[in-house]
């Protein structure tokens, strides 16, 4: 997969209004079951990153971890993001396709 092409479709995703940002707010939403899929940097703390997975997993919620550093991902997305969740079926399914491709 190009992962500037996945930063600019996660760029996409932010501008349409259907990406969370922070561990925080994440794990809110995925609590209220907005959540579809979990994308974590490369270079994630392991602290911040236990609690998104723990709770994404008591929902069945995917998570994928990302090639990209915290750095670019933070830059494509115009703000600081590590952990980021997509609330929009349409947006997940493609980048569920374009990540699953990389494997």
């Amino acid at each position: 997969m190009n992962n500037d092409r996945l930063l600019s479709f996660l760029g996409l995703c932010k501008r349409a209004g259907r990406l969370v940002t922070g561990a925080e707010t994440v794990t809110k939403t995925i609590a209220e079951g907005k959540a579809l899929l979990v994308l974590y940097a490369a270079d994630v703390s392991e602290g911040s990153l236990k609690r998104v997975l723990r709770e994404a997993q008591n929902r069945d919620i995917p998570a994928r971890r990302l090639s990209c550093s915290k750095e670019e991902l933070s830059f494509a997305l115009g703000r600081l993001s590590a952990i980021i969740c997509v609330t929009d079926k349409g947006f997940a399914d493609k980048i569920l396709t374009m990540t699953e491709q990389e494997e």
